[in-house]
């Protein structure tokens, strides 16, 4: 009995050791012991893009080289900060969140940087005092966006005397996109005498309140009284489309639009006419994503900010270019 109770207790003991390294077909190969665990925060689901960017997100981050925790915030900050919060309690090694809004996010990333958990912030940016509470951004510039939808918008007007009367549909409020997208156009659209924003309201980047936003601005200002609709996103744009179709106008053409995204939704609209142009705004930030979680884990320097390549595309163009897009 004694030899076989020895003999027990060598047998349990080489299987711990093999599951505690590991080994193969023990629980920690199964669930990745050497993995890089991820905790990642999404804004929401609120649009095409941000499903496009989800989706590459997890398409990026998968075993057996990563352990994702995914988190939707449903565009509301008090979550993302729980989920921060929990990502932290559970040590993981690295943290990566897309933010609702810039600001009030400095309490929070301060107990990351005390956990010694590095941060990625992914497509927006935050407001904070210190830039090192973060160790990388990896998005868009949207400013510059803001800035090319007005310089598409002055080009296509070269040849008329105007006045062009704007109306905008805003971002979520208090977001990078909507405060940045806002700030570029209105840069360069104020540079021209031609030109006026008469109203500017937030569409919260949904397709729902993008209609139901356009349905007040042609109310307030008449059928006649807007000639151009700049949407700082593609589906605030389709929605305010409908509106303008149920009024008796034809988007495109009694009104001009232009948006930011270039989704397929919108490639769809400039092929039917309805739609004038998008700017492209990436969300395929997966790959990227994954080599500057795997450069920092492995404590090699990465680049402070991270950015990637976007163009401008119009109507004359979306036939050609649909059949391209994966989102």
């Amino acid at each position: 009995m004694r030899k076989f109770l020895m003999l027990a207790a060598v047998l349990c003991t080489a299987i711990v050791a093999g599951c505690s390294k590991g080994g193969d077909g023990g629980p920690a190969a199964a669930t990745g012991g050497d993995a890089i665990t991820v905790g990642f925060s999404q804004v929401g689901a609120e649009s095409e893009w941000r499903t496009a960017n989800t989706r590459s997100v997890k398409e990026a981050l998968v075993a057996p080289e990563f352990r994702l925790k995914f988190s939707d915030a449903q565009q509301k900050q008090e979550n993302q900060i729980k989920a921060l919060r929990s990502f932290i309690a559970q040590g993981v090694d690295v943290i990566a969140f897309s933010p609702v809004v810039e600001s009030g996010w400095e309490t929070v990333l301060r107990e990351a940087k005390a956990a010694n958990i590095p941060v990625v912030l992914t497509d927006r940016a935050v407001d904070v005092s210190d830039d090192s509470l973060y160790v990388a951004f990896i998005g868009s510039d949207f400013v510059e966006e803001g800035r090319r939808a007005a310089r598409w918008l002055v080009e296509d007007s070269k040849d008329q005397p105007g006045p062009f009367r704007i109306v905008e549909l805003q971002g979520t409020v208090g977001s990078a996109p909507a405060n940045d997208r806002m700030k570029g156009f209105k840069e360069v659209i104020d540079a021209d005498p031609r030109f006026q924003v008469v109203r500017s309201q937030s569409g919260d980047f949904t397709r729902a309140k993008g209609k139901e936003v356009m349905e007040a601005f042609l109310k307030a200002e008449g059928r006649d009284g807007i000639d151009v609709l700049f949407a700082h996103n593609d589906d605030m744009a389709i929605g305010a489309i409908q509106a303008i179709e149920e009024a008796g106008l034809k988007p495109g053409e009694d009104i001009r639009i232009v948006s930011i995204d270039g989704v397929r939704g919108a490639f769809e609209a400039m092929k039917a006419g309805k739609l004038n142009a998008t700017v492209e705004c990436n969300p395929l930030l997966g790959p990227q994503l994954a080599q500057i979680i795997r450069d920092v884990h492995a404590g090699r320097p990465v680049e402070k900010r991270v950015q990637v390549e976007e163009g401008v595309f119009t109507r004359d163009q979306a036939a050609a270019e649909l059949p391209n897009r994966k989102y």
